[in-house]
C-alpha cells in the first residue's frame, strides 16, 4: 500500500508530517514523497526543508495521495508547468483515495477533481475553493468515498483525516492503534481553533502575523 505526498515549495510541514506519522505504521504501508524533482524543499517561511525521493513519473500508480497545503499552492495553481496537476488527475483514476490537507483543496480543485462538491480547506481559503469549482464547508472532514476524496480542513484537522483514512485501509482498531501510538488526546489549553471560537483579538494576531511573514 503506497502512499504518496507531494511536496512544493513553501508548504506547510504538519499538513504532510500529520498524515505521515499517522499512517506511517500501517500494515504493508510505504510512504513516498513525490515531486517535480528530486531533491530539499523548503517549507513556507523556509525555516524547515523536506525530501522529495521521487518524481511524479516514479509514482504512477498510488494507493493513496495526500496533498498538503501552504501558501506555495497558490504557485503550483498558477505553475507554466502543471505537473503536480497533471499527475492529480492521472493516479486518481486509480487510486483508493485521494485527498488533501488544508489548501492542498485548492489543488484538487484545480485539477477538476472537486467540481460541484463539498470540500473543506483552511477558513482562510473559503472563497478560493469556491471560485475553482467546490461548494466550501465548516466541516473538519468531508467525505465523498463514492468518488474516493476525502479533504480535510487546517493543518492539525490531517491527523483527524489520517486517522479515518487507517480505518478505511485497515479497520477501526489499526485507526486507534495509530492514535494512541501517537499518543494524539488533545487537550488544549485555549478554546480558540475555530474562526467561531476564537474572537476578534486573536483574528487580529493572526492577520498581524501572517502579514509579517508573507
Amino acid at each position: 500500500m503506497q502512499i504518496a505526498i507531494p511536496l512544493f515549495e513553501r508548504l506547510t510541514a504538519l499538513d504532510a508530517i500529520g498524515p505521515y506519522e499517522t499512517m506511517q505504521r500501517l500494515p504493508g504501508a510505504t510512504v513516498v514523497f513525490v515531486g517535480g524533482a528530486k531533491g530539499q524543499v523548503r517549507t513556507e517561511n523556509g525555516f524547515l526543508g523536506l525530501t522529495v525521493d521521487a518524481t511524479f513519473d516514479e509514482v504512477p500508480n498510488p494507493d493513496v495521495i495526500v496533498v498538503p497545503g501552504g501558501v506555495g499552492t497558490w504557485d503550483v495553481i498558477k505553475a507554466d508547468d502543471q505537473a503536480m496537476i497533471n499527475w492529480l488527475r492521472s493516479v486518481h483514476r486509480t487510486s483508493r483515495f485521494t485527498t488533501s490537507v488544508c489548501t492542498g483543496s485548492l489543488v484538487l480543485a484545480a485539477a477538476g477533481l472537486l467540481d460541484g462538491l463539498t470540500a473543506t480547506t483552511h477558513w482562510g481559503a473559503y472563497e478560493a475553493l469556491a471560485k475553482l469549482g467546490a461548494v466550501p464547508t465548516e466541516k473538519r472532514v468531508v467525505e465523498h468515498l463514492d468518488q474516493r476524496i476525502i479533504t480535510a480542513a487546517g493543518v492539525s484537522s490531517g491527523i483527524d483525516m489520517a486517522l479515518r483514512l487507517s480505518e478505511l485501509l485497515v479497520d477501526a482498531d489499526a485507526a486507534r492503534a495509530m492514535q494512541l501510538w501517537i499518543e494524539y488526546d488533545p487537550q488544549p489549553p485555549f478554546d480558540a481553533g475555530s474562526v467561531a471560537k476564537a474572537g476578534d483579538a486573536p483574528m487580529a494576531r493572526v492577520i498581524e502575523y501572517t502579514r509579517d511573514k508573507d
